[in-house]
């Protein structure tokens, strides 16, 4: 006889667990309503899970689903199998996936009063099923009790000996292999290649000429680690906070937290230590530089908390995040700020920031979408989006030529009128940047694409080619 396939939850059915995604859920949409976490938490895990239940929803169809064990479990329902769903997320939560699962035949979960995991989940799943028994799929040390009492186990994701150890209470009856993990996706977590915007804080030592002072370059290297570490700690808040909408995304639904690859609550883990890192490390370089990362740090907040999702606002933000950037690498090599580099960057950054919502708009209005998740837009804004952000661009270059002409540049450049040549490059990149986006070619950051793009990078040489000429021909 094919005893009734028991299937958990979190980590099993899904690649995420459902109070993590409820807690961060919460954080987002009623952060007030966090401050009650630790008081329902004293009054038992059951009622936190419902209280958490109460305060959110979520669509069960943006979850990272555990698609091989699906198909496995249809073949199994087709075969005349019972399904069960047992789990220790709320009933609301777990009816709702099922619903639109049509999969299971029962729903077993935890209430306001019990929390059913473990030796309890044991208990009510023998006292259920004493006629018949049961199989069990689950994927953690905390299903061994369930195990202990069930005819057989399926293990999914059995990570550090568990199907040994399952193995030693049941048979197991069939195993669901783990999903890799090694280094290359926790550079993704923390979004190392992002790390190349954080150069922008060598563009006032460069602009300025000041290249033969050592502990100018040690500070500023210093000051590049720390703003990586706190960027990451910030990647990963946004990632954490941005979770139904990532899924949603056709590419960010791939990214580790939105796809289940790494735990939430590792992430909620990993994001104070860089970030204390990085502040530290802040400190070391000079006063005034944690200053302005700490204006980064809050303004970058701001616009995960509720900037980005009001139109234009969102790409404002991006711009002046760019832009603190050269402000803080002003303030690292204790140079004073020139108003033609922070004109210049507002405007060029302001563009690059179009770019990237353009290019989102673009890529969700292909797939039949009328609103971007998450923000304040329509797909149809994307043509007015696009003239905005080639207009701030071209009021870039316009910048970038008044500076060529004023008193400055003949105390910086042997041959100021050589250095005009570096117009048409900035031009053509402008242009050229636009021109990708339009065709769908754009990466989700411009400045991530450009330092893989060969035309980027030769329009880049060739700048900087004209400006070393300009300084010592």
């Amino acid at each position: 006889m094919n005893q009734p396939l028991v299937v958990d939850l979190d980590g099993t059915l899904i690649h995420t667990d459902m109070l993590h995604e409820s807690a961060l859920k919460v954080l987002r949409e009623r952060p007030w309503a966090t401050l009650f976490i630790p008081l329902w938490l004293a009054r038992g895990k059951a009622l936190l899970k419902q209280r958490l239940a109460d305060h959110c929803q979520f669509d069960p169809a943006s979850l990272p689903y555990n698609e091989a064990l699906l198909v496995w479990l249809r073949q199994q329902k087709d075969a005349g199998r019972r399904l069960i769903l047992c789990t220790a997320s709320h009933h609301s939560i777990a009816q709702a996936i099922a619903d639109h699962l049509q999969l299971f035949d029962e729903v077993m979960a935890s209430d306001g009063d019990i929390n059913l995991s473990g030796s309890r989940k044991a208990e009510a799943l023998t006292a259920r099923f004493a006629d018949t028994g049961f199989v069990y799929v689950g994927n953690c040390d905390k299903d061994l009790p369930v195990w202990s009492v069930a005819h057989s186990a399926v293990v999914v994701n059995g990570a550090n000996g568990l199907s040994d150890r399952a193995r030693a209470v049941c048979d197991i009856e069939h195993e669901f292999p783990l999903r890799a993990s090694n280094l290359l996706i926790w550079l993704r977590v923390i979004r190392a290649h992002q790390w190349l915007k954080n150069l922008l804080l060598f563009i006032p030592l460069i602009a300025a000429h000041q290249f033969s002072d050592l502990n100018t370059w040690v500070s500023l290297t210093l000051g590049f680690i720390a703003f990586s570490l706190c960027a990451s700690a910030v990647y990963i808040t946004n990632d954490l906070l941005d979770l139904e909408s990532d899924r949603l995304h056709p590419r960010k639904r791939l990214r580790p937290f939105a796809s289940g690859l790494v735990p939430a609550w590792q992430g909620v883990i990993l994001m104070p230590f860089l970030l204390a890192a990085g502040i530290a490390m802040a400190l070391w370089v000079n006063v005034e530089f944690l200053q302005w990362l700490l204006v980064y740090l809050a303004l970058t907040c701001a616009y995960s908390f509720g900037l980005k999702r009001i139109m234009l606002v969102d790409c404002l933000t991006l711009a002046m995040l760019y832009t603190l950037r050269v402000i803080a690498g002003t303030a690292a090599a204790n140079l004073d700020l020139s108003f033609w580099l922070l004109a210049q960057s507002v405007f060029l950054f302001l563009s690059l920031a179009f770019v990237k919502r353009y290019a989102e708009l673009a890529l969700q209005a292909e797939s039949g979408a009328v609103k971007a998740h998450g923000r304040g837009y329509f797909t149809s804004d994307a043509p007015l989006i696009q003239t905005l952000g080639v207009t701030s661009g071209y009021v870039a270059v316009m910048v970038l030529a008044l500076y060529l002409n004023s008193d400055e540049v003949l105390e910086l450049y042997r041959n100021p009128t050589l250095v005009w040549a570096a117009i048409p490059f900035m031009l053509f990149w402008i242009s050229w940047m636009w021109m990708q986006a339009s065709r769908g070619l754009m990466h989700d950051d411009p400045l991530v694409f450009a330092v893989k793009d060969k035309a980027s990078l030769l329009a880049g040489l060739g700048f900087a080619v004209v400006l070393i000429i300009g300084s010592v021909a």
